[in-house]
Order: C-alpha cells, then sequence, then structure tokens
C-alpha cells in the first residue's frame, strides 16, 4: 500500500496528524511540554471513561438480566445514576482539556473547574443515604452547592461583559 492509497482511504487520519504536528511547530519546549501532558492526560481519561462505561453497562445487564431491576430498591438506582454521573464528569473534565489543547490556553477556565465541582457535588447527592446522613452533612454539602452556583454566576457575568466589551470594540474599529 502506498501513500497515496493511505491518505485517499483515509483522509481524516493525515489531516488530524498534519494539525496535531501543526499544533507542536509553532511552541515553545515548555509549551510543547504541557500540551503533550494534556494529550497524556486527555488518553488517560478516555480509558478510564471507558473502562467505567464498560463496568457501569455490565452493571446494569446484570440488573436487568440477572436480578431484574427492583423500582423500589433506592441503593441500586444510586449506584446506577452515580456511575452515570462519574461518567459524565469524566467527560466533561475530558471535554475541558480538549479546549485547552485546541485554542492553546494555559490553564483550564474556572467556570469550567465549577461546573465539574457541581456535578461532583450532585453526584454525592445522589449516592446519600437520607437514613444515615446528618444535618450537618447536608447543610455543608448544601452550602457549597449554594456558593459554587454564585461564583459559577459571577463567572459567566465576568465573561459575559468582557465578550460585550470585545463586540464594542470591534464594532468601533468598523
Amino acid at each position: 500500500m502506498s501513500m497515496d492509497d493511505f491518505t485517499t482511504k483515509h483522509p481524516w487520519q493525515n489531516r488530524d496528524w498534519f494539525r496535531l504536528i501543526r499544533l507542536f511547530s509553532g511552541l515553545t519546549f515548555y509549551e510543547r511540554f504541557e500540551q503533550a501532558i494534556i494529550l497524556t492526560l486527555i488518553v488517560i481519561i478516555m480509558l478510564v471513561t471507558a473502562i467505567a462505561t464498560l463496568h457501569l453497562m455490565g452493571a446494569v445487564w446484570h440488573l436487568v438480566v440477572d436480578i431484574g431491576i427492583d423500582p423500589i430498591n433506592q441503593t441500586i438506582f444510586q449506584a446506577i445514576f452515580g456511575a452515570i454521573f462519574t461518567v459524565i464528569i469524566a467527560l466533561e473534565f475530558k471535554h475541558s482539556l480538549l479546549v485547552v489543547l485546541a485554542q492553546h490556553e494555559n490553564v483550564i477556565r474556572v467556570r469550567t473547574i465549577i461546573l465539574i465541582a457541581l456535578l461532583a457535588i450532585t453526584r454525592k447527592f445522589i449516592l446519600l443515604d437520607l437514613h444515615q446522613v446528618g444535618a450537618s452533612e447536608l447543610f455543608s454539602l448544601s452550602a457549597a452547592v449554594l456558593a459554587l452556583g454564585i461564583v459559577y454566576w459571577l463567572v459567566r457575568e465576568q465573561d459575559a461583559r468582557v465578550a460585550r466589551e470585545v463586540m464594542k470594540n470591534e464594532q468601533d474599529h468598523l
């Protein structure tokens, strides 16, 4: 098989490879190091997410085929939805790293970190057994959600204000 056969049969692979090479070509050594670390983390998160999804599928299959889902058993539903949220959190984290990689940013945006923290606390609420948890723990988790929600709103408002200013400046230059 010649190189021409490869590029005509799989043009997306060739295009992605050249995009990756272009990504690294204009970077300093340290920026290349950061990008390589981000790529490594993305691969690790993809593997962990795939394994978690396979385990989730196996657990649900076992519940449906072997045991039968008991709609009254709250513990089973908590475990399943907790596992689903774990996969969602991993996907959101991977997506945030992809954004950093694609936009050549040096850090993950604060809004993304807050969103991931909110998802993690939501997962914790789903897994809570209200018969075994104290009021102080519920209050603490609720306060954390409220605080993160306020910070998320403030960051979103700041991002919107900056975007409006940029748009106004671009219109003034036209």
